[in-house]
Formats: C-alpha cells, structure tokens, sequence
C-alpha cells in the first residue's frame, strides 16, 4: 500500500508558475516510476508528466512540453512537477500516481496507486 498526498495547486494569472509536489508514504518509493495526470470536469483523465524510478528517464504530453518540467527526490519520497507559463487551458485537478512495474507510463491505466489531486486554476 502506497499512499500519495498530492500539494501545491492553487490559483494563478496565465503566465505564473506553480510548483505541486507529491509525498509518498512508502520506503520502496524510489522503485516505483512516477506520473502526473490531470482531469477536468465533464473530460477524461490526460497524461501529463512521468518520470523513471532513477529519473533518468522522463516523458511529457506535448501540451505541456517545454513549459513543465518532472523531477523526483527519492530521499524526500517526493515527486514534483514545475510548471512555468500557465495557461487557462491548464486549469485541472491534478494527481500524482506511482507505478510499480514501469509499463506503459504514460497510460494512466498502468498506474497502481493515486493521489487525492490538487486544483490548479489558471486565470486569463
């Protein structure tokens, strides 16, 4: 059993930045890849970020390619997801999850555990 608290949302201009953050309760954390989705109202569930066990490896949505940056601190079991230029269209309720076996990361169904979410809301 994982347990991941998701913090950092809130209410921004277009244009500001905000960092969230996602603790995990869990000694193996560093085994587990880590992903970043978002979900609004009335849509499904997109892929945003993932990153490697180690953090070599990371992967984005292209809506957020070059704007959003994953980074994890194995020795904190924290996850972090930059995200610098906001736009509206980023505004979502945003999750962290893990994923044990490294499968397919940014598929939101290959992932074992999930955050509660954190609300970013972007304003024009």
């Amino acid at each position: 059993q994982v347990q991941l608290v998701e913090s950092g949302g809130g209410l921004v201009q277009a244009g500001d930045s905000l960092r969230l953050s996602c603790a995990a309760s869990a000694l193996t954390f560093s085994g587990y890849a880590m992903g970043w989705f978002r979900q609004t109202p009335g849509k499904e569930r997109e892929f945003v970020a993932a990153i490697s066990w180690s953090g070599a490896r990371t992967y984005y949505a292209d809506s957020v390619k070059g704007r959003f940056t994953i980074s994890r601190d194995n020795a904190k079991n924290t996850v972090y997801l930059q995200m610098n230029s906001l736009k509206p269209e980023d505004t979502a309720n945003y999750y962290c999850a893990a994923n044990r076996r490294h499968i397919d990361l940014t598929s939101g169904a290959r992932y074992d555990y999930w955050g509660q979410g954190t609300q970013v809301t972007v304003s024009s």
